[in-house]
């Protein structure tokens, strides 16, 4: 079929868009905390049963010392760290602006592949960090009483969001490291196993995205609000949609898009969901949305594209 690699990318930016928006309702209702550690042990789930059923093993297999040391370090910059920020983000200044601060996500992992990987900066690829960042200062400033400009948002959602975007970048880059090692540890020949190693590398993140979430949760005395949290049925469901689109089909769609594609025109299309988000959060959240918002988002997708043209 021509152009699937193109609307699969276009259904990750759809199902990224589902899952933001399910994860704003559910980290109002249950806190950022307690979403993260159900989306997480969902995730586990559907992740172990989708190993078992093509590897005949719920665990990843053939991954090493150096595999674990690596995915595990991601897991917990990604997940802990930049999905703490960004569920908290959620709460604070909304899903949209939520996801207009993970186009910070490239700028990240390009100066962490430049450090951790010797990956050379390209002058377009500054220039693409130049964009983006305009892009979201058109959104996120406006004319202050005794400042040229000012916030229009809480400065700690937009701390948070700064921190979920370079969570993700720099997590990114060390999965990459991660991954090339679980590749080298598996024997020839095994090809079910090298067909499911981004969903065992994913697993092997979520472990440690799970005990992260789980220690911060012993660490602030919050896990009786945890058993509070199972109860609503609402948040719940939110929780079961944030996961399903997030980790599960947002991932084995991004995926299979870059087997059909050229990986620049997925990656771009990907980030699209600052732009797609913004007509379901004016209709389910009231959100007033102004024009140069728009043009913000716009700007911010057309900056990370030049990473990838």
């Amino acid at each position: 079929m021509q152009y699937f690699g193109e609307i699969l990318s276009v259904g990750v930016a759809i199902s990224w868009t589902a899952t933001a928006l399910f994860a704003e309702v559910g980290s109002k209702r249950l806190g950022s905390l307690q979403l993260n550690v159900i989306r997480m042990s969902l995730s586990l789930l559907f992740l172990g049963i989708t190993l078992w059923w093509f590897t005949g093993s719920p665990l990843p297999i053939y991954a090493d010392g150096r595999t674990w040391f690596w995915l595990s370090l991601s897991g917990f910059v990604g997940y802990v760290l930049g999905d703490y920020c960004l569920f908290n983000a959620y709460v604070l200044i909304g899903s949209r602006f939520g996801q207009l601060f993970m186009t910070l996500a490239p700028i990240a992992a390009a100066f962490s592949g430049w450090l951790i990987l010797g990956e050379k900066l390209s002058i377009q690829a500054i220039a693409g960090m130049l964009v983006t960042l305009s892009g979201i200062a058109l959104s996120v400033l406006s004319r202050g009483t005794s400042h040229k400009f000012g916030l229009k948002l809480p400065l700690k959602g937009v701390m948070f969001g700064i921190g979920a975007g370079i969570g993700q970048g720099v997590g990114l880059v060390l999965s990459k490291v991660g991954m090339n090692y679980y590749a080298l540890s598996i024997p020839e020949g095994m090809l079910e196993a090298s067909q499911m190693l981004p969903f065992a590398s994913t697993f092997i993140r979520a472990i440690t995205g799970t005990l992260g979430f789980l220690a911060v949760m012993w660490y602030t005395r919050k896990f009786a609000s945890l058993s509070l949290s199972v109860r609503d049925s609402k948040g719940m469901k939110a929780a079961l949609g944030a996961t399903l689109f997030g980790p599960f089909i947002g991932v084995s769609f991004s995926l299979m898009a870059v087997q059909y594609t050229e990986a620049g025109i997925a990656s771009t299309l990907m980030a699209l969901t600052p732009i797609f988000i913004l007509w379901p959060s004016r209709m389910l959240f009231k959100n007033k949305i102004t024009l140069k918002e728009v043009f913000g988002a716009i700007i911010s997708v057309i900056g990370v594209s030049l990473f990838f043209i």
